[in-house]
């Protein structure tokens, strides 16, 4: 006869022996004859403690629905009539399950299983991470790709958009879609059939309430509320506008949802001009003006020396900053020239895609021989609902990883220990951690094409991310609640296993633009806003390491002395340092490059009623003229170079190593060592495209690559040229 589950029951069947249900971590109920109206919810809902849970040997077709137990990791239900496995969503902690004998599991409930259960590992003694995150990722953006296909063919939102329209709406597009989709072996169809109908859902939930995140779902109930995210940039009209904007980059008129796509994977020469991804070839050499950057000639910067906006005479127009260190090998500048032009960022792949913004790149950092090397011509970009990680010598698009409704806005590299079991030792693996409207932010292992796991930063939008680089597992987060968020991401296993454990929080009076770290080991950071430039210490390990810190000070800029009324010069929108001490930094709206001493500025001390002290300026830098806010500056410490984009489609180069012996001069800004012109690439029929703005610049720390993203969807890769 079967024994009915109670409280004593369950006392006796569990350990550590308790009288108390909340404290029992594994529990016993193998061959008891029980089926599903057997076990009660309400009652076995109170095993919070609960970690193992035994269930073989019994007559279960189904698990109760929505019993919770939040730190299961280990159930067996192995020789029982399961029918349906939907019905163990519930246990999201889920590590390990046992299956075996049940007659009516097919092959499409383990895939299910997997993509249902996010932390399962071992499924019937056998590690399953590898199939399950193929599934969970590369195999579910295939989906979501071929779903948005048919949306886009065939279907459109009603407009009034009503409840019952929906509704119905819904339901055409999601049996639609079930039957139109083939992917896949036939041996897994129902698992597609079921996947695609629950994809199908998701992507038109994110159509009708984009801003609400369908993909991370938060079990505290705040992250329920439907946060409007900021904008990116609005498009600059022709009339003057105010120099005082919002901290928001360019957002063009296009739907936010951009299409699904692949997954991290190589993508066969997506680059070249007729497969829609490289914008087009180089022009003839032509004579153009600089006042025509759009015609403007792809030349050796040495054959322009002689231009305006071109190489300055280092004779006449240089001056210096006397505390930069020079090497022989930076003591020349270096020749440029462009190499490819992308758009692997296009919605659809489209090649009349010039709507899409690209924000943010960065070269993957140099790793030993075990993770396959070979990192310094390897670029990531994102813009869109895309990263990107390039080959810069063959204008290759490698991965690609796409996440449909998400805009990223930043993305930052850095390298964590992947272990390997006790009997092999850990070894480094170049991680990518990207982030941008939604507030999640994405880990992907590129090499292994795996993107191994999220986590929610913020309940709004991202606006930059940086790795620490003396701790390499320390990711701030800044974002449009004006947090500035530092998180331990540690390593991870094999497996892909990764815990991130939040360690500070740093308020600011406004969405931070640029993170900044100090390349020695001073535990400061600088913050560049839209109101101004602020430094914060991030020491751990004191009474405050959890609370919630504002700034120690403000570094002001001579500039703010001519501020007016209606002009403001606080907003500080391109920074970064060029050796361990010289930072370069650029106020919106002038139209220059203030190189400062780091230790001079902050051995001011601030005044403990303001907080405020003067960067200590050693040199002005003449940029272009220009009210397009956000234009980032980058730096290259190894070859001693600023660069800057400008809003022409032009590149600013400054070679520090060639401004040595004359002091800084207020007033006389120091001429750029070169102004690269818009490479002015054609397509077949639409004749040269316009210089765009130049929203960004990376450079490989060897400077033999220079990726430039614009807001027209191109990538632009420049080669160094070797001098004869």
């Amino acid at each position: 006869m079967m024994e009915k589950i109670t409280e004593k029951l369950l006392l006796e069947k569990g350990t550590p022996k308790t009288n108390k249900l909340e404290q029992i971590k594994t529990l016993n109920l193998s061959k008891l004859g029980l089926q599903l109206q057997d076990l009660p919810v309400k009652l076995l809902s109170r095993l919070q403690s609960l970690e193992r849970l035994d269930l073989s040997g019994n007559r279960l077709q189904k698990f109760p629905k929505n019993l919770e137990l939040p730190v299961l990791s280990f159930l067996d239900l192995s020789d029982n009539q399961m029918e349906d496995v939907t019905t163990l969503e519930s246990l999201s902690a889920l590590k390990e399950l046992k299956m075996d004998d049940n007659l009516y599991i097919t092959v499409s409930d383990n895939y299910k299983l997997m993509v249902l259960l996010p932390n399962l590992r071992i499924y019937n003694g056998k590690d399953i991470s590898t199939n399950a995150n193929h599934l969970r990722f590369v195999y579910s953006d295939n989906l979501r790709s071929r779903i948005v296909a048919v949306w886009e063919k065939n279907f459109r939102l009603p407009d009034p958009a009503s409840a019952e329209k929906l509704s119905d709406l819904e339901t055409k597009f999601v049996s639609a879609a079930c039957k139109q989709v083939k992917f896949g072996p036939s041996s897994v169809s129902e698992f597609t059939r079921w996947r695609v109908g629950i994809l199908a859902k998701e992507y038109l939930h994110s159509l009708t309430e984009p801003e609400e995140d369908s993909e991370s779902k938060e079990s505290d109930t705040e992250e329920k509320e439907v946060v409007k995210t900021p904008s990116k940039r609005k498009p600059q009209p022709d009339v003057d506008i105010s120099p005082r904007l919002t901290p928001r980059k360019r957002l063009r008129a296009d739907p936010p949802n951009s299409p699904a796509g692949e997954s991290p994977r190589k993508s066969s020469l997506r680059l070249r001009p007729h497969t829609q991804s490289q914008t087009g070839s180089f022009p003839a050499k032509t004579n153009g003006s600089a006042s025509t950057p759009t015609r403007a000639s792809r030349t050796n910067p040495k054959e322009r020396s002689g231009k305006k906006d071109g190489r300055a005479s280092l004779e006449t127009d240089c001056y210096t900053m006397p505390l930069f260190k020079t090497s022989s090998r930076i003591q020349h500048p270096v020749s440029l020239k462009p190499l490819h032009v992308l758009q692997c960022h296009s919605k659809q792949d489209s090649s009349e895609d010039f709507s899409t913004q690209l924000w943010a790149c960065a070269f993957q950092p140099q790793l030993d021989s075990s993770d396959g090397g070979g990192g310094s011509c390897l670029v990531a970009t994102c813009g869109g609902d895309s990263v990107c990680v390039i080959d810069c010598e063959t204008g290759m698009v490698m991965k690609k990883y796409k996440v449909p409704g998400e805009e990223f806005f930043s993305l930052a590299w850095s390298t964590v220990m992947m272990s390997r079991g006790p009997k092999a030792s850990a070894q480094s693996c170049a991680v990518l951690a990207a982030g941008g409207k939604r507030g999640i932010v994405k880990l992907i292992h590129p090499r292994n094409n795996v993107a191994y796991g999220e986590f929610r930063a913020s309940r709004k939008a991202l606006s930059v991310l940086r790795f620490n680089q003396q701790k390499e597992n320390f990711l701030f987060t800044g974002s449009y609640d004006n947090k500035i968020v530092m998180w331990d991401i540690g390593g991870i296993d094999s497996q892909y296993n990764f815990k991130v454990v939040q360690l500070l929080s740093l308020e600011s009076s406004t969405t931070p633009l640029h993170i900044v770290l100090p390349p020695s080991s001073n535990p400061r950071l600088l913050s560049a806003c839209e109101d101004g430039l602020f430094c914060y210490n991030t020491q751990l390990g004191t009474s405050s390491s959890t609370k919630s810190r504002s700034m120690d000070m403000e570094i002001t800029f001579p500039i703010y002395d001519e501020e007016e009324e209606d002009l403001e010069y606080h907003t500080v929108d391109g920074m970064s340092f060029l050796d361990d001490d010289l930072v370069a930094s650029k106020n919106y709206t002038h139209s220059c490059i203030y190189l400062w001493s780091w230790s001079k500025t902050v051995a001011q001390r601030p005044d403990k009623k303001n907080r405020t002290v003067c960067a200590v300026i050693l040199a002005e830098l003449q940029w272009a003229k220009t009210k397009i806010p956000y234009l980032a500056l980058n730096t290259c410490p190894g070859r001693g170079y600023i660069v800057c984009g400008d809003d022409k489609g032009r590149i600013w180069t400054y070679h520090a190593a060639n401004l040595q012996k004359k002091g800084y001069k207020p007033g006389k800004p120091i001429l750029p060592t070169d102004v690269l012109e818009w490479p002015a690439p054609t397509r077949k029929g639409l004749g040269s495209l316009e210089g765009p703005s130049i929203n960004t610049v990376a450079m490989d720390p060897e400077l033999s690559y220079m990726v430039a993203l614009s807001d027209k969807n191109m990538v632009i890769i420049w080669k160094r040229e070797e001098s004869a």
